[in-house]
C-alpha cells in the first residue's frame, strides 16, 4: 500500500524550496541584470543562447521567448558549435551562455571564440569565480541554493532560477521596447494564442460577400438576399450608402403578417451594433454573446457608416475563439 500523503508532502516541499530561492533571486536582483539588458538593448545582431544538458533545454526556452518577444535570438548547442556552428556567429551578436556550475567543459570552444573575436559574452550561473563568470563580460548570477531534491543532484532549483531569469530578461526588454499584442501576434499566427490576438479584419467576411440592401427593398427580395449570402442576416442602407439597419430572423418572425408586401426599412431593427475592423476578435465574440446576437456589421470609424464587413460567430468559432 503506498502512502499518498507522503507523495504530496514531497510535492509541497518541492513547490515551497523552489518559491523561497524564486524569492531570493528577486531579492539578488541587481546592477548585472541591468548591464545584460542594456548590452543587449545596444546589439546590433542577435542573443546567441547556450547550454549543456538540464541548462541547454532552458536555453532554448529562454532563445524561444527572446525571440517571440521582439530580440532576434536562437539556441546554438556547444558540441555543434565545436563542429561548425561556431561560424552561425558574428561581430554584432551577444553570447548567453548558461552553466550552473560555470565549469560545463562543452562551452570552452565557444567561450574561447567569444574571447578571441570580441563578441559580448553574458554569463549565467550560481557560482560567481566560475571559469564562465571570470571571462563574462557581464554576470546573471543566480543565488546557489542547492536542489529540492536534498543531496544537490537532481536539477530542480537552479532551473527553475534559470529559467526565471531568463523570463525576466525578456519581459524587461520586451516592456522597454514597448512591444504590444499587435507586434505579438506577428510572431504567433497560430494555435489558442493566434486566435485571441486575430483582429475583425483578419476574419471579417468583406467586398461582395456583405448582405446589403437598400432601405426600400421589398421584403421578397431582401429574403433572396439573405439566402444568397447565408449569414441569416442582412443590411440595411440609407440614400448615402450608410448602415441604418439589419433584417434578423427575429424581425421576420415579428413581421411575419403581410410581410412580403412590406419593405426593408419597415422591418428592420434600427441602428444596429456594429464592430471597427481592428478591434480584437475576442472582443466580438464578447459583444455577440452579451447581446445573444451571430453576426456583426464592420464599420470603420475613418468612415462613419460605411459598412465594409461583416463577422459572423461561425468565423470566430472556426479559429478557436467562442
Amino acid at each position: 500500500m503506498t502512502d499518498r500523503s507522503s507523495f504530496i508532502d514531497t510535492a509541497r516541499q518541492v513547490v515551497l524550496d523552489e518559491a523561497r530561492a524564486l524569492d531570493a533571486l528577486s531579492e539578488s536582483l541587481g546592477d548585472g541584470f541591468a548591464e545584460a539588458v542594456e548590452l543587449i538593448l545596444r546589439t546590433k545582431g542577435r542573443v546567441i543562447v547556450s547550454g549543456i544538458g538540464k541548462s541547454g533545454h532552458i536555453g532554448h526556452k529562454i532563445a524561444a521567448t527572446l525571440a517571440s518577444t521582439g530580440t532576434p535570438a536562437y539556441f546554438v548547442h556547444p558540441a555543434e558549435a565545436s563542429h561548425g556552428d561556431l561560424g552561425m556567429l558574428s561581430g554584432d551578436d551577444v553570447v548567453l551562455a548558461i552553466s550552473n556550475s560555470g565549469e560545463a567543459p562543452e562551452l570552452a570552444n565557444l567561450l574561447a571564440f567569444t574571447r578571441r573575436f570580441a563578441i559580448p559574452l553574458i554569463g549565467l550561473s550560481s557560482k560567481s569565480e566560475s571559469s564562465l563568470m571570470q571571462q563574462a563580460d557581464v554576470h546573471l548570477l543566480i543565488p546557489a541554493l542547492g536542489e529540492a531534491c536534498g543531496f544537490g543532484m537532481v536539477p530542480s532549483i537552479s532551473t527553475t532560477l534559470t529559467l526565471a531569469m531568463g523570463d525576466a530578461l525578456a519581459i524587461a526588454l520586451m516592456k522597454y521596447r514597448d512591444f504590444r499584442p499587435e507586434n505579438f501576434r506577428v510572431f504567433h499566427p497560430g494555435g489558442k494564442l493566434g486566435a485571441r490576438l486575430s483582429r475583425v479584419s483578419d476574419l471579417m467576411h468583406g467586398g461582395e460577400a456583405v448582405p446589403l440592401i437598400a432601405a426600400d427593398t421589398p421584403m421578397s427580395e431582401a429574403l433572396l438576399e439573405i439566402s444568397r449570402k447565408g449569414f441569416g442576416v442582412v443590411g440595411v442602407t440609407d440614400g448615402a450608402g450608410h448602415l441604418a439597419g439589419i433584417v434578423t430572423d427575429g424581425d421576420l418572425r415579428r413581421h411575419m403578417s403581410g410581410l412580403l408586401d412590406k419593405t426593408a426599412a419597415q422591418v428592420m431593427t434600427a441602428n444596429p451594433t456594429t464592430i471597427a475592423p481592428d478591434s480584437l476578435a475576442e472582443e466580438a465574440v464578447a459583444i455577440m454573446n452579451a447581446r445573444k446576437i451571430t453576426s456583426l456589421f464592420v464599420v470603420d470609424p475613418a468612415e462613419p457608416g460605411v459598412a465594409r464587413g461583416l463577422l459572423h460567430i461561425h468565423d470566430c468559432l472556426r479559429v478557436g475563439l467562442g
